[in-house]
């Protein structure tokens, strides 16, 4: 996480061969992470890196979708809690 010279939060995805060999399996969690991304509207300005791992193959898409929401909530309370000039923790 970064913060991004851009008005907007915005999304780099990384879902390598080592996840799973079948494309089919690396685009449909790609789809599943950009839709959750897309859904959450309210993320501070920041450049986010999504790195799947393996697990994520065989997951199904509605805990896939949990993990992800969690995620963003854990974002939000992140950057909320930080103030300007203070050192994150």
């Amino acid at each position: 996480m970064l913060p991004s010279t851009a008005s907007q939060a915005r999304l780099g995805l990384a879902v390598s061969r080592k996840v799973s060999k079948r494309a089919v399996a690396r685009n449909r969690i790609k789809r599943i992470i950009r839709e959750s991304f897309r859904l959450r509207a309210a993320l501070p300005a920041v450049d986010v890196l999504v790195i799947a791992r393996s697990s994520a193959a065989g997951a199904a898409s509605p805990a896939l979708r949990a993990d992800l929401e969690g995620a963003w909530e854990k974002l939000a309370a992140l950057m909320a809690k930080s103030a300007p000039g203070t050192m994150g923790g």
